[in-house]
């Protein structure tokens, strides 16, 4: 598994985690009266449906970046590996002058 595809899962995994502390922060507080807590809920539940639909966006975004990566390093193997010398050897001078 790729560096990105660790960062892409942990980022997922996150947002995942405060989505569900959300909803179970909503559920607390439900019983909560008051015009102020009933609208604090429901901007709350707003953010956290668009948190959750930027969550999907992003999870499908990044899925499909790692296929065509893998695909394009699949499909030229040798220009892949020469690109990543070529970037070494460019990270390798440039750290280097440090």
């Amino acid at each position: 598994m790729s560096e990105s595809e660790i960062n892409k899962d942990k980022l997922v995994a996150d947002l995942k985690a405060v989505a569900r502390d959300t909803q179970e922060l909503l559920r607390a507080t439900a019983d909560q009266a008051g015009e102020k807590a009933t609208e604090v809920r429901e901007r709350l539940n707003a953010v956290l449906h668009s948190a959750n639909e930027a969550c999907q966006r992003l999870e499908a975004r990044a899925t499909a970046g790692v296929e065509s990566t893998d695909k394009l390093v699949r499909d030229h193997p040798y220009e892949s590996i020469g690109v990543a010398f070529g970037v070494g050897v460019l990270l390798g001078l440039v750290l280097g002058r440090r």
